[in-house]
């Protein structure tokens, strides 16, 4: 069965659904959605220290989107407003990371791939780290939900029941960096960001509960991937950019439906 490059391709999709639901119902939660975006900016600084280093993408790109994310987490109140600071080292990182690719002498690069993925190509090898990586995000979130919902809700409230909220958002971006390394070959970094929050915010007008709003996002993502890769097929367009497009469309009907409910009501 994963002889077939469109089986391996919609089991990577799904399986970065799975990882980026949880987590975006929290990056939506938190209005962290720029946060999300310069994390995964970031990794592509981590591909060309992987290329360089002759290793695996998967780590050079964990390790670059978690430097990123704790840095804006140290950084943040310090004098800068967040949407100043995240704009400054999102597009930073993308530009470092760009210019330091083109300085790979010997290598042969594909950039679109890692700014939009290359989700086609996933091989079996990919497939064990994606899945890895998707159970070890969904793991991490399930063992600290409680916490890690308290301390979005209310700092006070969590302070209250002894949980603390840097601690929790440290957990965060552990999860985000890990995520992020996972996705990059399914979407690319400038699509990560993308499928974080756009499933989430879908299933947020068809969720009565958080639970429910992560379940949600999770089989809209899925099913974003599935169909989108479809589409792909059948109209000759980027893998990527459809799986998202697809999301889109899933956002604006089901917002939509919530307005339309809203009125009833």
């Amino acid at each position: 069965m994963l002889d077939d490059f469109m089986t391996r391709a919609t089991l990577a999709g799904v399986g970065v659904a799975f990882a980026a639901a949880p987590l975006g119902c929290f990056v939506v939660w938190r209005r962290m959605a720029y946060f999300g975006d310069a994390t995964a900016h970031a990794a592509i600084l981590g591909v060309a220290l992987s290329l360089t280093l002759e290793m695996s993408i998967f780590p050079g790109a964990m390790a670059v989107a978690l430097v990123m994310a704790l840095t804006v987490t140290l950084l943040a109140g310090r004098g800068y407003a967040m949407d100043t600071l995240l704009g400054v080292l999102a597009h930073s990182a993308l530009a470092f990371g760009l210019v330091a690719v083109s300085f790979l002498s010997g290598i042969r690069i594909d950039l679109m791939a890692y700014l939009f993925g290359d989700i086609l190509a996933v091989s079996r090898g990919d497939l064990l780290v994606i899945w890895g990586g998707a159970a070890l995000v969904v793991a991490l979130i399930a063992w600290r939900w409680s916490a890690l919902l308290t301390s979005t809700l209310n700092e006070e409230l969590a302070y209250a029941s002894g949980i603390d909220p840097k601690r929790e958002q440290l957990i965060l971006t552990l999860a985000l960096a890990i995520t992020v390394a996972v996705a990059i070959k399914v979407v690319g970094v400038l699509l990560i960001a993308a499928m974080l929050i756009i499933p989430a915010a879908a299933a947020r007008s068809l969720a009565r509960t958080p639970e429910a709003m992560a379940l949600i996002a999770a089989a809209i993502g899925g099913a974003s991937a599935a169909i989108g890769l479809r589409a792909a097929y059948v109209f000759d367009t980027p893998a990527g950019p459809s799986i998202v497009c697809v999301a889109a469309v899933a956002f604006a009907l089901f917002s939509l439906l919530g307005w339309q409910d809203h009125r009833r009501t």
